[in-house]
């Protein structure tokens, strides 16, 4: 087995990288948008039962509406 400093120093001698996994990157957009969604919820009834403040409204919305661009982003990416 080659040392660190024998890798370092021969690059050549390394195993080739393996390919990157394949992902549906909207599919990944939309179950990301589905926990802010969720988080929103929980957010807003903490909100109006005055045990978290409205930031945490705000930043859930925020990762809501951000998906939105992405998964147009990630369709057109795959077209």
């Amino acid at each position: 087995m080659p040392t660190i400093v024998e890798l370092l120093a021969h690059p050549e001698r390394r195993r080739p990288s393996p390919p990157a996994p394949r992902a549906n990157l909207a599919r990944v957009l939309l179950a990301g948008m589905a926990v802010w969604a969720v988080a929103l919820v929980v957010a807003l009834v903490m909100a109006l039962t005055g045990a978290a403040s409205w930031s945490a409204v705000a930043i859930c919305g925020t990762g809501l509406a951000l998906g939105a661009p992405g998964i147009l982003w990630a369709r057109r990416r795959k077209a």
